[in-house]
């Protein structure tokens, strides 16, 4: 009598994962987890979710505010099509945006107004549109990562067009690091420029909200206001974490994803070998420093939504007024403005309270609006230690890992988003590529 043999395919192995940090990294691969059946953890220190997008609201506010200023781009694919996925509601606009040179403010976001920049020869300007296009239309990044940005570029579009405006956003944004920035950097930030902008409805608050509950209905568990204390792992991981005002737990998983910064990460794992911690402290990051003002009439006369300061010499980055983009209605009909910078974690900024802050940034301010300190109703200072990575040249070889050396901990952050530069749209992508690993 024969044996019959039946075969069918294995049951998927349910696992049980932490993650931890609740930024749409975390988020992300929460998600895609949690819809193939795992049981999913989230631990955050914060008690809202969001990482770096993270919202805040005021009295009389309908919709929330990001402490650093966001938006997405149209071929933000990645994280549009989860807005879509989930059914939330996406506004896109055209705003302005401009640049400062020579105290006065120009708009240069399109092929005709740089051919109609007054402020260069028009062989420059040429030259100026010629090579933005080389890098717009150029798909392929790899090529482009072994040349130092600050060489290349004044020999592609002059030296006097790259001194006026490129030369300023570089020390402005990466200081004593701007010599050592990789091309492919810059062509990533050219390449994925859009007129026309999304934000999330309500804000990004609201969004992370919203797939926070999605994840919920899956099952999954989130401790907000907790803090991670140790992470081990000499089989599967184990996690000793805090809530508020609570008694320190411990609990077991078949898997955990790291996704805070670096320094956060071997806060809670002393025990990572030495050798693997020399090798990404060796990378290079900045923090964000974002003070927003809240005024009864606009900052900007043009309308202005971004404003990129062409100045070397000026303390502040980038001005940004969200409700020249965003109407004002939501926010109780108030004007907001960002005034931000990017700085090293031991820049005194970091040291400064927000009266501090606008007293520095005041004189210059007014250069470009006299009267603005009459119409302010209030102030907020923001702060975030890692906000922007250093990508140097050839950087693809020095990208950390996904896998750690602690088994079954996997590490996805900011600095894995690459060639592209960090954002919520690439947070989204990096979660479901460790969200797969995982698997």
């Amino acid at each position: 009598m024969g044996v019959l043999f039946s075969f069918c395919p294995a049951k998927e192995f349910n696992m049980k994962i932490a993650i931890i940090g609740a930024g749409f990294t975390g988020l992300s691969a929460a998600y895609e987890l949690s819809k193939k059946g795992h049981k999913v953890t989230v631990f955050e220190k914060d008690k809202n979710p969001g990482g770096l997008a993270v919202g805040f609201k005021q009295k009389g506010w309908k919709w929330s505010l990001e402490k650093h200023y966001h938006h997405w781009f149209t071929n933000d694919k990645e994280i549009i099509s989860l807005a879509k996925e989930i059914k939330f509601p996406v506004v896109t606009r055209r705003p302005k945006t401009s640049i400062y040179v020579n105290q006065n403010t120009y708009k240069l976001d399109s092929p005709l107004n740089v051919i109609f920049f007054p402020l260069l020869p028009i062989i420059d300007r040429f030259r100026l549109g010629f090579s933005i296009a080389v890098f717009r239309f150029n798909p392929f990044w790899k090529p482009l990562e072994k040349y130092n940005a600050v060489k290349i570029l004044p020999k592609l579009m002059g030296k006097k067009a790259y001194e006026m405006i490129w030369e300023p956003l570089f020390i402005n944004k990466f200081g004593r690091f701007s010599q050592n920035v990789s091309l492919a950097w810059f062509w990533a930030r050219i390449i994925k420029r859009t007129p026309s902008l999304c934000y999330p409805k309500g804000g990004f608050l609201e969004f992370a909200n919203s797939l926070t509950k999605k994840i919920e209905e899956k099952e999954g568990v989130f401790y907000f206001s907790t803090e991670v204390k140790k992470l081990e792992s000499d089989n599967l991981p184990l996690i000793t974490y805090q809530k508020e005002n609570a008694v320190i737990e411990t609990e077991e998983f078949d898997k955990v994803i790291v996704t805070t910064p670096i320094f956060i990460f071997f806060s809670f794992t002393p025990q990572l070998p030495e050798k693997y911690k020399n090798n990404i402290l060796n990378l290079k990051s900045l923090g964000a420093i974002n003070l927003v003002l809240r005024l009864k009439k606009p900052f900007f006369k043009d309308n202005t939504y971004w404003l990129s300061v062409c100045d070397k010499n000026a303390p502040v980055m980038a001005i940004v007024e969200h409700t020249n983009f965003i109407d004002k209605k939501n926010y109780n009909n108030e004007h907001l403005l960002y005034l931000g910078n990017y700085k090293e974690r031991e820049n005194s900024l970091f040291s400064m309270d927000a009266n501090q802050i606008l007293s520095l940034f005041d004189p210059y301010l007014k250069k470009i609006n006299p009267k603005y300190s009459k119409f302010i109703i209030g102030y907020d200072l923001f702060k975030d230690p890692f906000a922007q990575p250093v990508i140097p040249v050839n950087y693809s070889k020095i990208i950390p890992k996904m896998i750690t050396p602690l088994k079954n901990v996997y590490l996805a952050n900011i600095e894995q988003v690459y060639p592209w530069d960090r954002g919520t749209n690439y947070a989204v992508e990096l979660g479901k590529r460790v969200a797969d690993k995982v698997i």
